[in-house]
């Protein structure tokens, strides 16, 4: 529940549209509910500024279309990441406002788009089109918390040019998303292009020696470029969500 529901549940018992034991039983629920396996933060839009997101990874269908059920009375837009494709269809059919992003493996409940608050827009890069799912997760979740957000695909290192010739997009990018696997090249090149803030995400795309996207990240820890920050392997939620942060007026 954000600060608008909360006022609008106040102007509705100053009005007397809501009576008073229902706006109690309202707030009450807002430091969290419990419903056994799942402690919901009803809080977390009052506090952060954004819903509790659910990792749909390791829980079971039932367990997210429940904890959706009672998240989508107090909450506007609510994203399930790591969601597989058979347990997304099965959300579709429970909450008719969920789309699912294959692209992304997620699910994005929204009953109306969310306004426009972010001062500038936010540019994700990927190296290469295998790392397009990350990089996809990031962009989605940028946009969900009110960011105008564009992307640019496959314009890693092994062809260079390919960067550069989209150099007017990325000088105007008030914070970059760059994701890539392999030897993790990227984010130090496009952080040289620029002034603004690089978050760097490493993808666990690669060969042996990748080592499932370490070497990426050791690679982006260790940039020599100044204004790079890292997030975890694989973490494009991350990400966007940081670069939502930065991006807030």
């Amino acid at each position: 529940m954000n600060s608008d529901a909360i006022k609008n549940l106040l102007h509705a018992v100053a009005a007397g549209e809501t009576p008073v034991d229902n706006a109690v039983d309202e707030i009450r629920k807002l430091p969290f509910e419990d419903i056994d396996y799942a402690h919901i933060d009803h809080h977390r839009s009052l506090r952060k500024g954004f819903p509790e997101v659910i990792f749909g990874q390791g829980k079971t269908t039932e367990q997210i279309c429940g904890i959706l059920e009672h998240m989508t009375a107090r909450e506007n837009i609510i994203l399930v990441t790591r969601i597989a494709p058979e347990k997304a269809q099965k959300v579709l059919g429970q909450f008719s406002h969920a789309e699912y992003h294959d692209d992304a493996h997620m699910v994005i409940l929204q009953k109306e788009p969310p306004n426009i608050t972010g001062r500038g827009t936010i540019l994700v890069i990927s190296a290469g089109t295998s790392d397009i799912p990350v990089a996809r997760e990031a962009f989605l979740t940028a946009q969900a918390m009110g960011n105008q957000v564009e992307s640019i695909f496959d314009v890693g290192v092994a062809g260079i040019h390919r960067l550069f010739a989209h150099k007017d997009m990325i000088d105007q990018a008030a914070v970059l998303v760059v994701a890539a696997g392999m030897e993790g090249a990227l984010p130090s090149v496009v952080a040289g292009m620029v002034s603004r803030p690089v978050i760097a995400v490493p993808t666990s795309v690669g060969y042996g020696a990748s080592f499932n996207g370490l070497t990426a990240l050791f690679a982006m820890l260790n940039s020599c470029s100044s204004n790079v920050a890292v997030v975890n392997i694989d973490n494009g939620f991350g990400a966007g969500y940081m670069a939502s942060i930065i991006n807030r007026e």
